[in-house]
């Protein structure tokens, strides 16, 4: 019987090491690489407002969005896995900024973080949701920290679906994942979120990098995601109206 488990792809910092050599993501600089032209409009954004969101232990990936006069950056619950009001580090290839958490909904692993200065470099994708689940075959793309490497950008397709018991349809694609990427914002070929990518699957104890789990951004409710942010002292939010 082939036994399958669910990863989660948070990433862990701890160094790897191959004979005499120590690479981590503590020890390596990185900085920004210009985008080819040949990157299509969709995986610019995706890659422009692609954030590393930083926890205790490790890091996972997200997605900026801009919605009315915030920016809110979009990721795994796993990732972000503090109770409301947890400050969470954010960084974008250029600049960093600090969040914090507004909303976690652990059933269908999805997370809201609040930046609380925005960033500069990029205003955040329009917060335009993909209408309904994605067909077998459309294009995906998505940008994400994978280990300890810098930014990556990834294309791929739907592959199809899985009913998970509790938390409905997720969406499969087949593209790569990695530890690192979890909370990276899935987009498709209209620039528009689709899900949130959080797990690959794990067969006889060998993880297969292709087999990506994506919870449908349509679980997401924007309103409900803002109450905490909404119903705090002091603010004035044209989001919130």
């Amino acid at each position: 019987m082939i036994i399958k488990i669910l990863l989660a792809l948070i990433f862990v910092s701890t160094a790897v090491a191959d004979d005499n050599i120590a690479i981590s993501n503590n020890n390596l600089k990185t900085e920004a690489i210009e985008v080819s032209s040949k990157m299509s409009s969709t995986e610019k954004k995706a890659r422009n407002n692609a954030v590393r969101v930083l926890t205790g232990q490790g890091h996972g990936s997200g997605g900026i969005v801009k919605y009315k006069d915030i920016q809110l950056v979009l990721t795994a619950q796993h990732v972000a896995d503090g109770v409301i009001g947890t400050p969470y580090m954010l960084q974008t290839e250029s600049e960093e900024r600090m969040g914090v958490l507004i909303y976690a909904d652990p059933l269908h692993d999805t997370a809201v973080i609040f930046v609380v200065h925005q960033f500069d470099n990029t205003r955040g994708i329009k917060f335009k949701p993909a209408p309904g689940i994605p067909q077998p075959g459309d294009e995906i793309t998505y940008s994400g920290f994978p280990s300890w490497h810098s930014l990556m950008t990834y294309r791929g397709r739907v592959a199809g679906y899985v009913t998970h018991p509790d938390a409905g349809t997720q969406i499969m694609l087949n593209t790569y994942g990695w530890f690192g990427c979890s909370g990276a914002l899935v987009y498709n070929e209209d620039s528009q979120p689709l899900g949130i990518l959080w797990g690959i699957d794990l067969q006889r104890g060998l993880p297969q990098e292709n087999m990506i789990w994506v919870s449908p951004i349509q679980n997401l409710d924007m309103k409900l995601a803002l109450k905490a942010l909404c119903t705090s002292a002091n603010n004035d939010f044209k989001a919130c109206k």
